[in-house]
């Protein structure tokens, strides 16, 4: 269904005209205009007023109508340092070409003003600038080929740091690769985010597991690159041909993951994957099979030795037990059937 509207029910009544607008305030027009003209500028209205009535360093005040920053100060009821904060920004717009030098201005003088946005490219809120710190943030800013002024922005606002990190990750990485390359220079830092990560359990299950997984894929490399194996009882040998073909295999795999990617499920199948492989190398090779269970054979001696060593009795008559003397004895036995065992099976025991 279409409705209609009947004019005469939006219309004046008959005989009545409509109301006239009211004649525009100048005052009105003046602060739209006023207000346009800022909205496009931002503070570049406030320093053009900088700009063209305060005179630059080195010219006296005799060579022109403008005044000191400390003159214009006084008279805006603010503090110079405020004046000159704008003093500096148009400076540094001047030098980059956006706005006129201070010389080509007179007081009074309009020009056409950048946009708002690229205010805080150079201006300072504070004069962090001049610091010792400021001085390293903006070296720092040019190494990083970006303007000091937004380094420092930064610098000044860490709050809106922190709130940039939270919400967007691709800001948080960048943080996270900053933060990497601060900490091979500064010591104090890495004890700090050393603490903060052993008291936080997340935290410190994940350091736990990528170091697992660095552990291993560092095993695997360490085969592809040198060529040599180490066997379970810790001998270091050739590895042969095959097996370090496929160390290099799954290292590329590895290789390949895109940045970010878990590596965790990658390394642990390369790692067990050259475990298993070594066993079967030290199988298949009797010379290297009996070389091993020697060496496995000298170890458990040498802890068992270290062990009965340091053993006291001085002072036995404190805590003597018949379980003690009970377990000395099953020890004894064992060794006496281990020396049988060695001497029955013939031969000097210094060769082979």
């Amino acid at each position: 269904m279409t409705l209609v509207i009947d004019p005469s029910e939006t219309s004046a009544p008959a005989g009545t005209s409509a109301p006239a607008a009211a004649p525009l305030s100048d005052l009105v027009a003046r602060d739209a205009r006023e207000f346009g003209g800022y909205a496009r500028t931002g503070s570049w209205t406030f320093a053009l007023m900088v700009a063209r009535s305060v005179r630059p360093g080195g010219q006296a005040a005799g060579e022109t109508p403008k005044v000191s920053a400390k003159e214009f100060a006084q008279l805006a009821d603010c503090s110079p340092e405020r004046v000159m904060r704008y003093y500096k920004a148009w400076d540094r717009a001047a030098d980059d070409g956006l706005v006129p030098h201070f010389e080509a201005l007179q007081p009074g003088q309009e020009t056409e003003l950048p946009d708002a946005d690229v205010w805080m490219s150079y201006y300072v809120s504070r004069n962090s600038a001049t610091s010792e710190r400021g001085t390293a943030i903006a070296e720092a800013a040019e190494a990083e080929g970006i303007r000091p002024t937004k380094a420092l922005e930064v610098a000044e606002n860490p709050t809106a740091l922190r709130a940039a990190i939270l919400a967007d990750p691709a800001t948080a990485r960048t943080a996270r690769a900053a933060l990497l390359d601060r900490l091979r220079e500064d010591p104090e830092l890495q004890a700090e985010l050393a603490r903060d990560v052993v008291r936080t359990d997340d935290l410190k299950k994940a350091v736990a597991t990528e170091s697992r997984a660095a552990d291993r894929i560092g095993y695997v490399r360490q085969i592809a690159e040198s060529g040599q194996i180490r066997t379970p009882a810790g001998q270091t040998v050739d590895a042969p041909a095959e097996l370090r073909e496929e160390a290099e295999r799954h290292l590329s795999l590895i290789d390949e993951l895109e940045d970010g990617e878990d590596t965790g499920e990658w390394a642990t199948d390369a790692y067990d994957t050259m475990k298993s492989l070594v066993a079967e190398a030290v199988e298949a090779d009797p010379g290297l099979r009996v070389q091993e269970r020697r060496t496995k054979f000298y170890t458990s001696l040498q802890k068992a030795t270290r062990a009965f060593e340091e053993l006291t009795f001085d002072d036995a008559q404190d805590f003597y037990e018949d379980d003690m003397v009970r377990r000395l004895e099953e020890l004894q036995q064992a060794i006496g059937s281990c020396l049988a065992a060695l001497r029955g099976a013939g031969g000097n025991p210094s060769q082979g």
